[in-house]
């Protein structure tokens, strides 16, 4: 039948009672409470019945969500509320109607045996009825059935308010149940454990007015979260009101005005409230509410509706939703919970439900979801919307529609992401676009002082992008953005105009092709960032840059690794360079640069494998130059630089002259300069000497002790100095974090000072027979990371000292780092691994509670690298990573965790990389939100290396953990298994 659907529902509740028992009390009063929480009830208030109960009854029973049955002393008197009792039972058994006795005045058991005064009433109509024992029969029957079932009893509630209740709220609960969506159409996806999380965060106890803040990009699920656990705790608060579109609403004239009074009327239940504002408040302060505030934007939204948490009392709870972080620290929230993208499983199903009504795609149409799932990582609105828009449609229009969102953000997307945009002023506005166009991924310094030089403020600029969620900054320090907001960018600039040379911003290649060679460049342009590796040859018209007169970033690269200059041009005119502040030009193909590139402006210069001879004619021009980055510059310091560059160069961070073949001395006061941060002199094969070394410049032997004295040194590479013996022995006096690459050095022995290193990030040693054993490592004081990658050398000792120096690191907790990186000769794994495989992969069975209760803290990890040497033609570096392979749960699906990732140098023998990794809290809450089980271990060299010779031959991991309670490290890899792969 029709009424059985849940949404067909006319009613919500039925009342069945009898008229002259309760009509006048407790009915009438628990219709009123029902109606004052909107619930649709259906009371029959015909004083006169006839023999039989009216269709219309039997309508309105079937009809009806939920059933309550007051069971009074006279019911069983009467044989409508019987005959409603039989059809109510009926409709229980066929279509799940819910149920409720309330026993009022009556013993269950009277009424359930038809004894006592209950009994009594029902024997006068038996006596009407005895030559009718079937009819009897079935009242009896549904009279013992009805009285069984769980309901309420008004002689264990004294007081009859507090019954009606205690009815009331769990008829909302049950009511809750019935037409929360059942249908895979609607049903909410991948927010449980969301859900669950918040809502044990509402419940701790406070002290005031509890406050949280669920913050996220738009489009995340922030009012989804937030509905559903409204929905889900509301039935629990005296009064609650959820209060939608702030943001919108308040836009509209008086529209706060009348959010304020929907509040106070939700939540104190009265529609005809009075406009006495301190009055409603007192009345509000003796309520324990909830309230949720939907999409605000800021503080005087929030101030204008509630005015002061002190009205409320301290049970009270307040959910505010909002893309502003800075609302919530306005506010003085107590907990900020940050909403992340759903899980690739959970994604692909809300997808799925849209685009194909069903769980998952269907056949044939797993690559081309695949493909929107990479696109809208994640986003609920992305996935609702484009699942939408793509329903029913031919696989042609899927590939033609997935190609033009490349291109093209979807309206409906853009307009509720763009909501964020519209709310920064012109400086934020232009970072964003900035980074949207040219800065995703990279890292924060450099970027900032180009933001700097550009006048855009970015301090206070970049941290209002953040708190809006629209940029964040990760744990590398770089600047990552979600897609679809880098989309959002970028699609704000596509529509500046048709014409790309009228665009403020270039980065697709196509475009860029094309106003570089039809030259149609204009002033509008301030930034081009082209990949070279996509493009055919260009040949460029001297003046292509003179119309450009507000061009702030040019970046000519190449993402391959055998790159080459595309763009060519015999000559620049001298117009167009001087408000350029980031040059970067892979293969720069003339001798000089532009002579209007003013270095006052400059911020950042690269220009690798370019035949570059000099920057500028005029040594002045340096006096503010931030950063020097010179990659392969073969003939820029073919002779000693000017003595006086030095001193104009107060601020350069970066120094790199790796592969300058010309390059015979540097000048004094190298090491000295205060911000030097990065000196890489690898490939310099005529070097002669350092400052206070003379040398031979095949036999360079030392390195100045001055070298030492360096604040701010952080890499030293001298990797192919195949000379170099010796090293300072003040070497431990290192006052920065440093990493030193001396790969292919001929290195005799370790000076003793190493052990005074705090700093040491990492070294890169080759094998020598002259290398003579290095001294042990101290423990440091203060809990510094100082795991000394000598301790290699000699294998033994490191099973007995790691133990204890990862102990000591973890009691103190004075470190920054938590992961270590050593590399050294060698092609065993060392003995004291626990688990060790011949390959890449050790399979692991591991029990389901592995990681809770923080059972593991540290992972140490060990691999075997080896190259061949043709592959010093693919490039002079890759990268290995660590990572932890984890099985489907019903919480979760399969998935890899990289724990490590670290850029290595080509080195032709075997070499074991060593290493540990400290899990922190953010790891466990991950491990514990999803029930995560590792059930490999895999290690990975990037680029692919595809000859058998090559890649991990051996890998091994070993577990410690440092209970609280004991002072004593543990070793829980006993409790689970493994397996070597083949």
């Amino acid at each position: 039948m029709a009424s059985s659907s849940r949404n067909d529902k006319k009613y919500d509740v039925f009342v069945s009672f009898r008229g002259e028992d309760t009509r006048d009390n407790f009915t009438s009063h628990l219709y009123s409470a029902l109606s004052r929480q909107n619930i649709q009830t259906f009371i029959d208030d015909q004083l006169n019945r006839g023999d039989e109960i009216s269709e219309s009854l039997v309508n309105a029973i079937e009809a009806s969500a939920v059933s309550v049955i007051v069971f009074s002393e006279g019911y069983a008197s009467s044989r409508w509320c019987l005959d409603e009792l039989v059809k109510i039972l009926e409709c229980k058994k066929e279509y799940e109607q819910i149920v409720i006795p309330v026993f009022y005045r009556v013993d269950p058991s009277d009424a359930r045996n038809q004894t006592g005064p209950f009994g009594i009433s029902f024997s006068k109509l038996e006596e009407r009825f005895k030559e009718n024992t079937e009819k009897l029969r079935t009242w009896r029957k549904a009279l013992k059935e009805a009285a069984s079932l769980s309901g309420f009893h008004s002689l264990n509630i004294r007081r009859e308010s507090e019954l009606i209740n205690e009815v009331v709220n769990h008829i909302l609960k049950r009511l809750d149940e019935v037409f929360r969506p059942r249908d895979n159409k609607n049903q909410l996806v991948g927010v449980e454990s969301t859900v669950e999380e918040i809502e044990s965060l509402l419940g701790v106890e406070s002290k005031g007015v509890y406050a949280l803040g669920i913050w996220g990009i738009g489009g995340i699920g922030k009012t989804t979260i937030a509905r559903a656990i409204f929905d889900k705790i509301s039935g629990d608060f005296d009064g609650s009101c959820f209060l939608e579109n702030v943001r919108e609403e308040s836009q509209i004239p008086g529209g706060l005005a009348c959010l304020r009074q929907k509040l106070l009327s939700n939540l104190l239940k009265d529609k005809n409230l009075m406009p006495y504002i301190d009055l409603n408040f007192r009345r509000l302060s003796r309520m324990k509410v909830l309230i949720v505030f939907d999409d605000v934007t800021c503080f005087n939204q929030l101030e204008s509706l509630i005015e002061s948490l002190d009205w409320l009392t301290p049970v009270s709870r307040i959910i505010i939703t909002t893309r502003n972080k800075q609302v919530l620290r306005n506010w003085g929230v107590r907990k900020i919970y940050e909403m992340q993208a759903l899980e690739y499983h959970h994604a692909l199903e809300l997808f799925s439900r849209h685009a194909f009504k069903r769980n998952h795609p269907d056949v044939g149409y797993e690559e081309l979801s695949s493909k929107v799932m990479k696109y809208a990582q994640g986003v609920p609105l992305a996935l609702k919307v484009l699942g939408c828009f793509l329903h029913k449609r031919a696989k042609e229009v899927w590939e033609s529609a997935i190609d033009k969102l490349q291109r093209i953000l979807h309206p409906s997307i853009l307009e509720v992401l763009k909501i964020s945009y519209d709310s920064l002023d012109d400086k934020e506005k232009n970072i964003f676009l900035d980074v949207a166009c040219f800065f995703q991924g990279e890292h924060v310094d450099p970027v900032m002082k180009f933001f700097n030089a550009s006048g855009f403020y970015p301090e206070i600029g970049m941290s209002v992008l953040v708190d809006k969620s629209l940029i964040a900054i990760d744990s590398y320090i770089k600047i990552t953005m979600h897609d679809l907001l880098q989309e959002l960018g970028r699609e704000i600039v596509r529509q500046e105009s048709i014409d790309p040379g009228n665009r403020s911003r270039l980065w697709h290649h196509e475009d860029i092709y094309e106003v570089l060679t039809y030259n149609t460049g204009t002033e509008k342009i301030e930034g081009i960032c082209l990949d070279m590796s996509k493009v055919k040859e260009i040949r460029l018209n001297p003046n292509t840059f003179t119309k450009m007169l507000k061009l702030r970033f040019l970046k000519f690269y190449s993402s391959s690794i055998n790159g080459e200059n595309k763009c060519k041009i015999s000559y620049l005119q001298d117009s167009g360079f001087a408000e350029v502040k980031y040059l970067h030009w892979y293969g720069y193909p003339l001798k000089s640069l532009p002579s209007n590139l003013s270095a006052e402006k400059l911020v950042l210069l690269e220009v690798p494998d370019s035949d570059i001879e000099q920057l500028w004619d005029c040594v002045k021009h340096y006096s503010n130059l931030n950063q020097i980055i010179h990659a392969a510059c073969n003939k820029l310091i073919a002779k000693t630089p000017n003595p006086t560059l030095m001193s104009r160069l107060n601020k350069l961070v970066f120094l790199n002259l790796r592969g300058s073949k010309s390059l015979k001395s540097l000048p004094s006061g190298i090491f000295s300069l205060e911000f030097l941060t990065k000196l890489d002199l690898s490939g310099c094969s005529k070097l002669k000497r350092l400052p206070e070394i003379s040398s031979d410049c095949k036999r360079l032997k030392s390195l100045p002790s001055s070298l030492c004295k360096s604040k701010s040194l952080g890499v030293l590479n001298l990797c192919g100095c195949s000379n170099l013996q010796r090293l300072p022995e003040c070497l431990g006096q290192f006052s920065s974090p440093i990493v030193l690459n001396l790969a292919k050095t001929n290195i005799e022995r370790i000076p003793k000072s190493i052990t005074q290193l705090v700093m040491l990030r990492y070294v890169l040693l080759s094998y020598s027979e002259r290398l003579q054993s290095s001294p042990k490592p101290s423990f440091i004081e203060r809990g510094r990371l100082a795991l000394q990658p000598f301790l290699g050398i000699v294998q033994d000792t490191l099973s007995h000292m790691l133990p204890v120096r990862l102990q000591e690191i973890w009691v103190n907790r004075g470190f920054s780092m938590g992961k270590v990186h050593i590399v050294l000769p060698g092609n065993e794994i060392p003995k004291w691994f626990k688990f060790q495989s011949v390959g890449s992969f050790i399979n692991l069975e591991m029990p389901p509670d592995f990681f809770n209760n923080s059972r593991v803290q540290v992972i140490a990890f060990s691999a075997i690298l080896a190259f061949s040497n043709h592959h010093v033609d693919c490039g002079t570096w890759f990268s290995i990573s660590f990572e932890l392979k984890v099985k489907a749960t019903k919480d979760c699906g399969p998935h890899d965790i990289q724990l490590f990732q670290s850029r290595v140098n080509y080195i032709e023998s075997d070499h074991l990389h060593f290493g540990y990794y400290l899990f922190c809290g953010k790891d466990f809450n991950g491990f514990w939100k999803c029930n995560c089980i590792p059930e490999a271990v895999h290690f990975n060299v990037f680029p692919p290396l595809k000859c058998k010779c090559c890649g991990v031959k051996k890998c091994g991991i070993h577990l410690f953990c440092f209970p609280d309670s004991t002072n004593s490290i543990e070793d829980p890899s006993t409790c689970f298994n493994y397996n070597e792969e083949d």
